[in-house]
């Protein structure tokens, strides 16, 4: 069976390739991906799979850092002037551009589930020579969008591991889930795709990335660990302004509120069952040197080895936020902008999808765990599946790089998708294999 799995997807491995450079070609950031997301779900339909969008993937309330409706109006044009398909642009009004592919097998069984994140960074990719993608003519045309994390690549892996499945559907027990997640980057969009429910019935759960703790082609590992928990948060303080000289004692602060808070944010208690993080990136206040600054925002984020240290950084952090305010005599807005959850592998579904990594021979080394170094919203899902009693695991192929994730000449060596293809569509044989 590993045979004709290599061989059905060596068959499409061009196809593979050009899949990843068009959706380069065709970047679109979170919540905006309506091309990328109207195309997978025109490739699903034709493979036979019951297709699910819109309203029916991502809950709206669940949503977080989505776009202003007349930039997502914008983002809809765009997509259709470039061949989305207006049938499904219509369903993914809003930004609810998630997609699911389902698709019951031969007998009843396991409900197996695989996702694959879809969108692009907000980056301006290089436009020279030294950039294969320019030098080759697949680098992205809309501006301030490039795929500089490899998610055009997660995404090809998708497109043909649905087809491998569709393929080898009678030989196969239970039920597969293809999950195509929009906005990962700031984890803005698995929340609300959990939110839907869409997993709650899911006995296995497989998310994948290339590269980032593996920088070298021809490695692999199915232990992923370091998740960080995350909260991105914006914090809005709105006050009164005043002349500066003639009646400062009628304005109230709200410069002065932001800057008591960012650095009393700072000096939040570390906790004593795991790492924290916390950072105010952005400060942005007042309007003019003799006015009583009367609006400031700050932008920042807290991280925790575990969801439950996050979410002891960030209770601590909206207290201060509170506290600033009340102090300088002005408001605070709080906004969630982004967040995800920390979790981990399940030991005996790793060591299982590990001995089927070393059995296929398709890598130089099968490494027994490797560090991710950051947060992923996957986490979400993993934590999901797992509170209702399923198991999860999160996968890395290494490949090697032409620059670091999110730099503008970031480019992979895309000799790496076949093979994680492959390996995909082997755990899914093993999973869901016929008794």
């Amino acid at each position: 069976m590993h045979k004709q799995l290599q061989q059905f997807v060596k068959a499409r491995e061009e196809k593979l390739i050009a899949y990843r450079r068009d959706l380069h070609q065709y970047a679109e950031v979170a919540w905006s991906e309506f091309r990328t997301a109207s195309l997978v779900a025109d490739k699903l339909t034709a493979l036979g799979y019951e297709v699910l969008t819109g309203d029916q993937v991502v809950d709206e309330a669940a949503m977080m850092g989505v776009p202003t409706a007349g930039q997502l109006e914008a983002e809809q044009q765009r997509a259709l002037s470039q061949g989305a398909n207006p049938a499904w642009v219509e369903k993914m009004r809003g930004g609810k551009t998630g997609v699911v592919g389902m698709m019951d097998f031969a007998q009843p069984g396991p409900t197996v589930a695989f996702r694959f994140d879809i969108d692009a960074n907000d980056a301006l990719e290089a436009e020279t020579d030294k950039h294969r993608p320019w030098r080759d003519g697949f680098s992205s045309v809309n501006t301030g969008a490039m795929h500089a994390c490899a998610h055009d690549g997660h995404t090809a892996i998708g497109l043909i591991f649905a087809e491998l499945a569709a393929q080898f559907r009678d030989k196969l027990a239970g039920r597969i889930k293809i999950i195509f997640q929009p906005a990962e980057e700031g984890v803005r969009g698995a929340k609300a795709m959990v939110a839907s429910g869409i997993v709650d019935d899911v006995d296995y759960l497989l998310g994948l990335h290339l590269g980032i703790g593996l920088k070298k082609s021809g490695t692999v590992t199915c232990n992923t660990e370091g998740f960080l928990a995350t909260t991105k948060l914006d914090a809005v303080f709105n006050g009164v302004p005043a002349h500066a000289g003639a009646a400062p004692e009628t304005g109230r602060n709200a410069l002065l509120a932001a800057a008591a808070a960012a650095l009393n944010l700072h000096a939040i208690s570390r906790h004593s069952q795991g790492a924290s993080r916390i950072n105010v990136g952005v400060l942005n206040a007042g309007t003019g040197r003799n006015v009583i600054p009367p609006s400031a925002v700050l932008k920042l984020e807290t991280r925790g080895t575990t969801t439950t240290i996050n979410e002891y950084v960030y209770g601590e952090a909206v207290r201060i936020l509170n506290a600033a305010a009340a102090m300088y005599g002005v408001t605070v807005d709080l906004a969630q902008m982004g967040g995800a959850a920390g979790c981990g592998n399940d030991p005996d579904l790793v060591a299982r999808i590990s001995a089927i990594a070393e059995r296929s021979n398709l890598f130089e080394a099968v490494l027994p765990s490797g560090n991710i170094g950051g947060s992923e919203d996957c986490t979400y899902f993993m934590e999901r599946v797992q509170k209702h009693g399923g198991k999860a695991a999160y996968l890395m192929v290494g490949t090697d790089l032409a620059a670091g994730h999110h730099d503008s000449y970031f480019d992979f060596d895309e000799t790496v998708l076949a093979p994680a293809t492959v390996l995909l569509g082997a755990i899914l044989l093993d999973l869901t294999k016929k008794k």
